[in-house]
């Protein structure tokens, strides 16, 4: 009964009539485990439903839902597995332990016959697992594009838009309580990772390994990074890439990427999540909401709760997750391909941009534009900022290393993918 699961406990018994009045039957909390039981969660909950041993939980045969809000995946593990051995339901929000052990938590749930639900490991309180699950049943997922990180969001907003360093923006995300004490897992992509694990195995019918995604956080971009990027009509944002490929397997990836100004994506500001599904029945779609927060996140787990009373009722064949093999493998990242910016810091003398255009022709790479800004200085370093054309992800980097090499490169150079949804 952390953050979240105070708010669903408070929800839950302020909208008790209503809820009542919408299934037709009362959902009654039989009893809450707790690490601490004098710690103030902000609620009112009668001591006689507290208990320190989540396993009493189990024990209890009159208890038919477990909702999991523990967090981490050692106790978290043991007790939905313990609980869907027992035949009882399960609601969830953990993300990393979906992620990382969503095939064997769906394997035990085959083998019992209990349902498991997860609206709130993704997008906080937008209902992005039940569309894919249910509104999109009929359509083939062509590409799913996520910002799904609310802390990285915020970050790269206040970067762009009072043209912050990381490490500014990162401590003011921190003061505001957007970012935690130690924001490694947002800013580095993984949290982003474990969602877009989730959403591509409902997608595409298999459980991603975690180990077959690109994952690149926001870390080391900077300020002049975004500049230029907003000089060429483009927003930095931290996205989850999710895409089929017609008998070529699927793509899996969560790195910073350039998109248009124009797209509905870069609008998408602060701390807000937002989802752009394509399937081939349905055409484009667009899912925009809080991704975080004790309440946005407790409207999911309460969702969940009253769909799985309603499977006590009427149970079902879909228990989460149906596994198919319509789609293949995960297609390694050397083989992707994508569109390219680059910043390479270059001495400003004759010659630079030919030893640059040399190498990318060689590898049969395309330059689409070229911006450099003029120097006083003959011999200053300088940034070249080039738009490379479709390239695979091995070619790039086969680039990037010989660049590296030229007497005329002083600094390491940049790269951001570009995305541009069609």
């Amino acid at each position: 009964m952390g953050n979240v699961g105070a708010g669903v406990y408070k929800h839950l018994m302020q909208n008790r009539a209503l809820l009542r009045e919408r299934l037709g039957f009362e959902l009654d909390v039989k009893k809450v485990a707790v690490r601490d039981l004098k710690k103030d969660r902000g609620v009112a909950v009668p001591d006689a439903l507290l208990t320190t041993r989540w396993e009493d939980l189990l024990d209890d045969p009159s208890i038919q839902i477990i909702v999991e809000l523990i967090g981490g995946c050692d106790d978290s593990l043991r007790l939905i597995l313990g609980a869907i051995a027992r035949k009882k339901i399960v609601v969830t929000g953990n993300k990393a332990l979906l992620a990382d052990h969503g095939k064997e938590i769906f394997a035990a749930a085959v083998e019992h016959k209990v349902p498991v639900f997860f609206e709130a490991a993704v997008g906080g309180g937008i209902p992005i697992i039940k569309a894919i699950r249910e509104a999109f049943i009929g359509n083939h997922i062509l590409s799913i594009h996520g910002i799904i990180n609310g802390t990285s969001n915020y970050i790269l907003t206040r970067m762009t838009e009072a043209e912050m360093s990381f490490q500014e923006a990162l401590a003011e995300a921190q003061a505001a309580g957007y970012a935690e004490a130690d924001p490694s897992l947002d800013v580095n992509g993984g949290d982003a990772s474990h969602k877009a694990i989730i959403l591509a195995s409902l997608a595409y019918g298999f459980w991603v390994p975690s180990d077959k995604i690109y994952v690149e956080g926001i870390e080391d971009l900077t300020a002049t990074d975004i500049r230029f990027a907003r000089k060429l009509g483009y927003r930095v944002k931290l996205l989850g890439i999710i895409k089929a490929h017609a008998g070529r397997g699927i793509e899996v990836r969560v790195h910073p990427t350039l998109i248009s100004e124009k797209h509905v994506l870069a609008s998408v500001n602060g701390v807000f999540n937002a989802m752009a599904v394509k399937g081939d029945v349905v055409g484009e779609t667009l899912f925009y909401g809080r991704g975080a927060g004790q309440d946005a996140t407790s409207s999911a787990v309460i969702s969940d709760i009253a769909e799985a009373a309603d499977a006590l009722l009427s149970p079902r064949r879909n228990l989460g997750f149906m596994p198919h093999g319509l789609y293949g493998a995960c297609n390694p990242i050397d083989e992707i391909e994508s569109e390219y910016f680059l910043r390479i810091p270059v001495e400003d003398r004759p010659g630079v941009i030919a030893q640059i255009a040399g190498i990318l022709g060689e590898l049969n790479i395309g330059i689409s534009s070229i911006l450099q800004p003029e120097s006083e200085d003959e011999g200053a370093t300088v940034p070249l900022v080039l738009m490379i054309h479709r390239a695979s992800h091995a070619q790039i980097q086969t680039a990037l290393s010989r660049m590296g090499k030229l007497d005329c490169v002083k600094k390491s150079p940049r790269m951001i993918r570009v995305e541009h949804f069609s």
